[in-house]
């Protein structure tokens, strides 16, 4: 069934973007791997190509449009090229912690970061996760005790993407240790701030050429500036708000992914041959294909609907889950299952469904887990 999302403003940015995908990244992409970083060159570029801060006003250099399928055609781009590792710290740029400055800093901060944001020149990441405590934000350690005009930050962070190469760290902490979710506040530390270190780069199963890295902060001296919101406490609530955005930014992806690896098993089962045959022409092949098509079908429509609730206004916290959960689930089951009519080939990083694989397996668990979307629809429920 053919989708209606996009308009024709919307392919004519698709082909730019495919471009520059083509031109910039998978010539790259392998080294960058290599290497489990990309170089900070790529932001700069990117932004200068309009590909970064869509919906920022043009008064700070970006695009002004406030259109989240702007962002999801840079996802899907990124993934039917196989290049979601390397794209991934553009995505979260753009689709996760771009929505913290537009709607929590105030004008002074907006005139301080944004141009630099939009231009790549200062790039962003978002500090939750902490070693020991999963998804369990309310049980975070790290603390900002207040100090005339300054927050003294001290704590640790794990698991960060764009870790390494980021400037600007939207960082979850306790401004109020007593208090659970209501002592939680939003801070922007910026590089070069005195005890503010970064562990080693991560070496993961998948996402190589993405730098996902450790934090400290040890007596880390933060403007009170710097503070996100016009008080103390309103972190949980900044990032409920924020959530169903970076859910569904991850749900698209995860489509995208099972959608490329089906197009690739495609034009690999009819060209290998067994016994004399195309692969493709197995019943097995013919029905596993019909099976990994339709859901994709499927999933596409679910998601497009949630581009446009989001435009709109009204995507839900449930609605997000539900699209991460399936997605995401979608994504690991097809690249999976299309390895497997590769043979012995699919398992050679050679073949992009190699890699694939190894790069489906964290969108379970990032963004918030399969258990967690699962937890957040059960008590829509009433259970």
């Amino acid at each position: 069934m053919k989708r209606t999302l996009y308009e024709s403003d919307h392919e004519a940015f698709r082909e730019s973007f495919r471009k520059f995908v083509e031109t910039e990244i998978a010539p790259n992409d392998e080294a960058w791997n290599t290497a489990s970083i990309v170089p900070r060159e790529l932001f700069a570029k990117a932004g200068a190509n309009g590909f970064i801060g869509m919906d920022v006003p043009e008064e700070y250099g970006g695009g002004g449009v406030r259109d989240f399928r702007f962002n999801a055609v840079v996802t899907e781009e990124l993934m039917r090229t196989g290049n979601g590792g390397a794209g991934l710290g553009l995505t979260l740029h753009n689709d996760i912690c771009m929505p913290y400055f537009l709607s929590f800093a105030n004008d002074e901060q907006k005139k301080r970061w944004l141009p630099g944001v939009v231009s790549g020149e200062l790039i962003t990441a978002i500090a939750m996760t902490e070693p020991g405590i999963g998804s369990d934000l309310a049980s975070m350690s790290t603390t900002a005790r207040r100090d005339g005009d300054h927050y003294v930050v001290n704590g640790a962070k794990t698991f960060i993407t764009n870790g390494i190469n980021s400037d600007l760290v939207i960082t979850a902490v306790k401004t109020d240790p007593t208090q659970k979710h209501k002592g939680m506040s939003l801070l922007v530390l910026e590089r070069g701030m005195e005890g503010f270190e970064r562990g080693r780069n991560l070496d993961k199963l998948g996402q190589h050429a993405q730098d996902t890295a450790e934090l400290s902060f040890t007596d880390v001296r933060v403007p009170v500036a710097n503070l996100l919101g016009e008080e103390e406490g309103l972190g949980f609530t900044q990032l409920v708000t924020k959530l169903p955005q970076e859910r569904l930014s991850i749900a698209v992806a995860g489509v995208a992914a099972a959608e490329a690896a089906l197009n690739w098993t495609l034009e690999y089962v009819k060209e290998r041959k067994a016994f004399g045959q195309p692969v493709g022409s197995f019943q097995n092949s013919k029905f596993v294909l019909a099976e990994i098509a339709t859901e994709v079908d499927l999933a596409w429509h679910y998601v497009d609907d949630c581009v446009r609730a989001l435009n709109a206004g009204e995507l839900t916290a449930v609605d997000a889950s539900k699209a991460k959960y399936w997605c995401t689930e979608l994504q690991g089951r097809v690249v999976d299952r299309c390895l497997q009519l590769h043979g012995g080939y699919g398992y050679m990083n050679e073949y992009p469904i190699a890699r694939a694989y190894a790069d489906a397996r964290i969108t379970r668990i990032y963004g918030g887990t399969t258990e967690i979307m699962k937890e957040v629809i059960g008590r829509s429920l009433g259970l």
